[in-house]
């Protein structure tokens, strides 16, 4: 469509996690930074709502929150509800907000008939209408069997030859070629566009004042930070981290800083915090601004998620990544991927153990950082930002004359 003031209207469904959430945030910022008498609207369903601050310009509306069980099965988070009523009712928010806030693009986040389908109506419903709409993909979804099946089982690959003009690919074709590992076609090959990785701004806070918050004036102690995104199946990570902790201190002056996530169930919480009372463990829901804690450390401690392990490039602070176990084999995909370029290193989920992580800490911080073999792309923030901006034809407002 053509407007005085450009619209994009996002798609995230998020579950129980904050990582497609932070994402679009960034791109929101982005987008906005480039055009501030734009307008985005996001629609999402993260059970904490607005969780990150958002740019002027931008808003939410909130979907009844769901999360996903297995493949295929999800449920309900807070409502008493059959999940049918539940998905019919999100579907029929979704296509009335398209339709009433009349995006020049829809950006859809992860997948491209939405959860279980519900996006599919929208898409129809604007069919006919001037609306650019952009598929965006983190850089690895699962394991290539697994998304092909899935996909082909949910009629995702005929929703996106239907109703998509670009596929953006938050990540890098040497990482990871999304087209030639979940086998595109060439005509949706065509549509594809790799960003690079997205991540947030520089540090804001200053890297000292958080060293000095934790360790005061000892130089002679060095800084960990573990963190773990929403946090909601950090608690393996966590616990054997508690648990290593006497024999990383044996060896090493730390102080360990575990930033839980705000999904962390409470009385796991509650646990870590009885036990770390007599450690130097300082344990925090959530903090302001991850990447000058990350910049501060001098390890990084965290799963594999993707904003978890492209803020972490960013910073440039040796890390070392356990990759959550499963469902999905996403983690464990990329984070490999990265070690085999000696961006970070990391230790297989099947190997966790207090003494194994114990061990990985004190070789990474005697070791110091990797060779890495060429630094990554970490310029998807603006690249995507700039692609959402073209093939969309804004009406110029004449400049008003003064007097």
């Amino acid at each position: 469509m053509t407007t005085d003031s450009p619209r994009l209207l996002i798609y995230s469904q998020d579950g129980l996690g904050l990582g497609h959430l932070r994402r679009t945030t960034l791109l929101a910022a982005e987008y906005l930074a480039a055009r501030p008498d734009a307008s985005v609207l996001t629609i999402s369903d993260s059970p904490i709502g607005q969780f990150f601050t958002a740019a002027p310009g931008h808003d939410f509306v909130k979907l009844p929150s769901i999360h996903k069980v297995s493949p295929g099965n999800w449920s309900p988070v807070r409502l008493s509800l059959k999940f049918n009523d539940v998905l019919a009712m999100r579907a029929e928010i979704i296509k009335t907000t398209a339709l009433t806030f009349e995006p020049d693009v829809l950006l859809v986040d992860h997948m491209p008939h939405g959860a279980m389908g519900e996006l599919v109506p929208t898409l129809e419903a604007i069919e006919n209408l001037p609306i650019r709409t952009v598929l965006g993909l983190r850089d690895i979804l699962d394991a290539p069997e697994t998304v092909r099946r899935r996909w082909h089982l949910e009629g995702a690959f005929e929703v996106l030859r239907r109703h998509f003009d670009d596929v953006f690919v938050y990540g890098s074709q040497d990482v990871f070629d999304v087209a030639a590992q979940y086998s595109w076609d060439p005509e949706l090959s065509r549509r594809l566009s790799y960003c690079g990785y997205v991540c947030s701004e520089p540090a804001l806070l200053s890297a000292e004042s958080i060293r000095q918050r934790y360790l005061g004036d000892r130089d002679d102690t060095e800084l960990i930070v573990a963190m773990a995104g929403g946090g909601a199946d950090a608690y393996p990570l966590f616990d054997n981290l508690m648990d290593a902790i006497p024999a990383l201190t044996a060896e090493r002056k730390c102080e360990v800083v575990i930033v839980t996530g705000p999904f962390l169930p409470a009385e796991l919480q509650a646990d870590l915090r009885i036990r770390a009372r007599d450690l130097p463990v300082h344990l925090v829901s959530s903090v302001h601004d991850s990447l000058s804690h990350m910049a501060a450390a001098d390890l990084i401690v965290a799963m594999g998620g993707y904003n978890t392990t492209a803020e972490i490039l960013s910073v440039g602070t040796p890390a070392l990544l356990v990759p959550r176990a499963g469902p999905s084999a996403e983690q464990t995909m990329r984070v490999s991927r990265f070690a085999e370029r000696g961006w970070l290193r990391w230790l297989s989920p099947e190997l966790l153990s207090p003494q194994a992580l114990a061990t990985s800490m004190i070789d990474a911080l005697t070791s110091g950082p990797e060779a890495a073999a060429g630094p990554p792309d970490l310029g998807g923030r603006v690249r995507a930002a700039e692609l959402l901006h073209e093939q969309v034809e804004y009406a110029v407002v004449p400049a008003s004359s003064g007097g």
